[in-house]
């Protein structure tokens, strides 16, 4: 890979990486937010995010929302971990896809792909190339005992 080609791997992943760190920033310094209104204005697969909308369940939908996007917004920002995260972060934004898709549009200004695709492929482009490794701290990390002494942690998370 030449410099030019790791500098805009590094940009791209930062400016993701922002952008969730700074959707899950917002949504935990706001009491009043919760993913119910979402979930309950559901197009497609009703049923489950009622259920997920549900008094049993928003507590921990709301957990997994917040920590989630700050998570995986550090993950991008450091570059570590980049792997698992991305692609636990790419199943978020299915999850966010879903509800919203009365298909064949997303929304108002799409044709089946909106801005949850992108960010869908981009976080596959970016396990598949192991994205942490340039200019992240994965590269660092690779030289701790705890990654030599288990090559499958490794592989995710270094």
């Amino acid at each position: 890979m030449s410099k030019s080609q790791k500098i805009s791997l590094l940009l791209v992943r930062l400016a993701l990486g922002w952008l969730f760190l700074y959707a899950g920033i917002t949504k935990l310094i706001n009491p009043e937010w919760s993913a119910a209104g979402f979930l309950n204005n559901a197009k497609t697969f009703t049923g489950l995010f009622q259920w997920f909308a549900s008094p049993a369940n928003i507590g921990w939908i709301n957990f997994v929302n917040e920590w989630g996007l700050t998570l995986l917004g550090i993950s991008l920002i450091l570059g570590i971990g980049v792997r698992f995260s991305s692609v636990l972060g790419a199943l978020l934004m299915v999850l966010y896809y879903l509800p919203r898709l009365q298909f064949p549009h997303p929304d108002a200004n799409s044709f089946i792909v909106d801005q949850h695709i992108i960010f869908i492929f981009v976080l596959i482009f970016f396990a598949t190339v192991r994205a942490g490794r340039v200019y992240g701290l994965e590269s660092w990390c690779e030289n701790f005992p705890i990654c030599k002494r288990f090559p499958k942690l490794h592989n995710w998370f270094g």
